[in-house]
């Protein structure tokens, strides 16, 4: 509709100013004519006396009609400019808000996504055979857990490998085939995920990592963990920890690329997931992720849309989902022209 009424405003400019110039064209013909007139009954004389007051009179209205043509473009040009004007700003208010609709959409599926991860995390690591895997230190144990996470991981098609490490750091089963083949038996002691779910204070609490490459599974992971406890207890001593990694790199560009765009839209429209610092997470057109920064102007907003250079930003933080708070990230879209 906005487009619609800045369209209305131009062509109501065009056939105003078509109008107004065939009046002022009219009005000079006439006048000429009249001049013509005058002309021709001064050189019959007496004769044409009669003739020359209604040339006069001619010459009148064509002054008057010029005067009227001159007056309504005084007064119609600004106002249609004005409009042509307000028409603009309303289609760049409109698209901003509506860009800004769109990347809180994108976080918003992001969050929800990354919520159920966080709650996977927890209630997989109270399993029975996890915890016997980390309490018994038997083979047959072991073996048990394992086979639990292959059958969690077939299930949970989001995620390319869940490990159980025991309390030393040492992977003791996982659920992976083919990737990740040398994770069983090595030693995650000093990996991030690890020390973050060895600290957890109780079962509700959970560590979730920043977007990474994951060495082993040779893939962007986002990885989630936490202690697993004894008697599977959330107040229960830490015997071990569980990790999760998400399959980062295939759910979020689905994410991405799933945003309802118009075909013409598609080409000129970049479709962003931003950590807290800018750094690209996940892109519509797959560039500079983990290697560019996007620098948004927020101005401490939420979420909003502003204009730079040829480009429309609109963006979004995230409102977290439920109990998960969410890492501080922007959903953002940036649309030329």
């Amino acid at each position: 509709m906005p487009q619609r009424v800045v369209r209305l405003a131009d062509e109501v400019g065009r056939v105003t100013g078509e109008k107004l110039q065939g009046i002022e064209q009219v009005a000079r013909s006439t006048k000429m004519l009249a001049l013509n007139a005058l002309i021709e009954s001064a050189r019959v004389g007496e004769a044409g006396a009669g003739f020359a007051v209604v040339a006069r009179e001619v010459g009148e209205i064509a002054d008057r009609a010029r005067a009227l043509s001159e007056e309504l473009s005084s007064e119609l040009r600004p106002r249609i400019d004005e409009l042509t004007v307000l028409g603009h700003e309303l289609v760049g208010r409109v698209r901003g808000q509506r860009l800004a609709d769109l990347a809180l959409n994108v976080i918003e599926l992001m969050d929800r996504n990354l919520y159920e991860r966080s709650c996977d995390v927890r209630w997989w690591a109270t399993d029975a055979a996890l915890v016997e895997a980390l309490t018994t230190g038997e083979g047959a144990a072991a073996q048990h857990a394992a086979e639990r996470l292959g059958t969690i991981l077939r299930s949970y098609t989001v995620y390319l490998d869940l490990w159980l490490a025991d309390a030393d750091g040492r992977v003791v089963a996982r659920a992976g085939g083919d990737r990740g083949g040398r994770a069983l038996g090595t030693d995650v002691g000093d990996e991030p995920w690890f020390r973050a779910a060895m600290v957890t204070r109780t079962g509700d609490d959970y560590a979730a990592l920043d977007v990474a490459p994951h060495r082993e599974l040779g893939a962007l992971t986002a990885t989630y963990a936490t202690a697993v406890r004894e008697g599977g207890r959330a107040n229960g001593r830490p015997v071990g920890a569980l990790g999760v990694f998400f399959d980062w790199e295939r759910q979020a560009q689905a994410i991405v690329d799933g945003v309802r765009l118009a075909p013409d839209e598609r080409e000129s429209t970049r479709v962003l997931i931003l950590d807290r610092s800018g750094l690209v997470l996940a892109a519509s057109d797959r560039a500079g992720v983990l290697t560019e920064r996007v620098h948004l102007r927020t101005g401490d907003r939420t979420t909003g849309a502003y204009d730079e250079d040829d480009r429309t930003v609109g963006f979004a933080a995230t409102p977290g989902y439920e109990t998960y708070e969410g890492l501080g990230w922007y959903g953002a879209l940036v649309q030329r022209g």
